[in-house]
């Protein structure tokens, strides 16, 4: 029996995460699901058993690096290999700078920074050591390319996400490995992670007490978005096949990146030519 091209999904149990699993589902791949939510994580492994899809389903916490060796070890054990790795867990804050607690950083932090880390550090090394041809996507955001007011603990974690997945594509090309990269940035769309409170550890409870001023900005962002989790997973599959690095779905981002471009032009021209004089 053929063994079937695999695919790896963090944070499969909603939202984009879930929708990237079906996607690979319908590019008859066989599709290995994890998030930290269990009945979550049950609900799409169902999806893909009426979908007629191969699948593994297990809990896992991205921010924990023993959890994803784990997770990378089960999906060498079942099928040997893993042809597309999606590092999509994440999870979010919102409120000033200033008022951001230790917790919330830590939090934050864990999950959608190290949560693609630690995908890459199990991951990877097993890909290349197989030496066959895969593509990883980590999932930033619109935030990763520009900043917003109330968002400044998301906005760090998700530029350090598009920064690490750049670095990582060159890394890759210099070590001439035939692994591609992709990096996801969606804007608002209706998806949970204005819920992700609920997914918090005990250990790490709290947030900034202004959070709730920028919640009804977040909410009304989700309702006016004309692209939805599917539309996003349909345009990265589609990058992946096309070899794009930047896969960006809102059409308004573009402006806001273009608008941060251009004031650091501005100010660098300013700069130089005040030298000059």
């Amino acid at each position: 029996m053929t063994t079937p091209r695999v695919a790896v999904v963090t944070g499969a149990g909603s939202g984009i995460g879930r929708e990237l699993a079906l996607a690979c589902a319908r590019e008859k791949m066989a599709v290995v699901i994890s998030d930290i939510e269990t009945t979550a994580l049950a609900q799409t492994r169902a999806m893909l058993d009426a979908l007629g899809a191969p699948c593994l389903a297990q809990c896992c916490d991205v921010s924990n690096a023993e959890d994803v060796e784990r997770l990378a070890q089960a999906s060498w054990d079942k099928w040997g290999g893993v042809d597309w790795l999606f590092n999509n867990a994440g999870v979010a804050v919102l409120g000033n700078a200033w008022d951001a607690t230790g917790a919330d950083w830590q939090w934050v932090l864990g999950v959608n920074l190290m949560g693609v880390v630690n995908g890459v550090r199990s991951f990877v090394p097993r890909m290349l050591s197989r030496g066959a041809s895969a593509h990883v996507v980590n999932t930033s955001s619109a935030a990763g390319l520009a900043t917003l007011a109330g968002s400044a603990v998301y906005c760090a974690t998700k530029h350090a996400v598009v920064g690490f997945s750049e670095c990582l594509a060159k890394d890759l090309e210099q070590a001439a490995a035939p692994i591609r990269v992709s990096v996801l940035c969606p804007a608002l769309l209706p998806s949970g992670i204005h819920k992700s409170q609920r997914n918090r550890p005990a250990s790490l409870a709290g947030s900034g007490p202004t959070a709730s001023a920028y919640e009804e900005r977040v909410r009304a962002g989700m309702a006016a978005s004309t692209i939805h989790a599917a539309d996003v997973a349909r345009m990265t599959v589609e990058a992946i096949h096309a070899r794009r690095f930047y896969v960006i779905p809102h059409h308004q981002t573009g402006a806001s990146v273009e608008r941060r471009t251009q004031q650091i032009l501005d100010d660098f021209q300013q700069i130089h030519q005040e030298n000059i004089q």
